[in-house]
C-alpha cells in the first residue's frame, strides 16, 4: 500500500474574534446553568442532574477558556510588534547601505 502525500499544502489558520467567542460561549454556559437551578428538583427525580452540573462545568471550563485565548491573544500581538519592529529594522539598514 502506498503512502498517501497531500497535493496541496494546507490553508492558513482562520483567526477571528476567539476570546468574544469564548466569552460568548461561557456566558451561555452559565446562563443554561442559572435556569436549571429552579428545576434541580424535577431533574433530581428523574435522574437527569447531569444536565445541571454539565452546564456548570461548561462555564467554569469557559472561564480557564477565556484565560488562555486571552494569553494567546497578548502573545499574538506581542510576537507581530516584534516581527514588525525586527522587520522595520533591517529594512532601514538595507536601504542605507544601498
Amino acid at each position: 500500500m502506498a503512502k498517501w502525500t497531500a497535493k496541496h499544502e494546507a490553508p492558513e489558520p482562520l483567526e477571528g474574534p476567539v476570546v468574544a467567542t469564548v466569552t460568548g460561549g461561557t456566558i451561555l454556559w452559565f446562563a443554561l446553568f442559572v435556569v436549571q437551578l429552579p428545576f434541580y428538583g424535577w431533574f433530581a427525580d428523574r435522574g437527569q442532574l447531569w444536565w445541571v452540573w454539565t452546564c456548570a462545568a461548561g462555564g467554569f471550563l469557559g472561564l480557564i477558556g477565556i484565560w488562555y485565548v486571552r494569553g494567546r491573544e497578548a502573545a499574538l500581538k506581542r510576537h507581530a510588534a516584534a516581527a514588525a519592529t525586527t522587520g522595520q529594522g533591517e529594512q532601514g539598514s538595507g536601504g542605507a547601505a544601498a
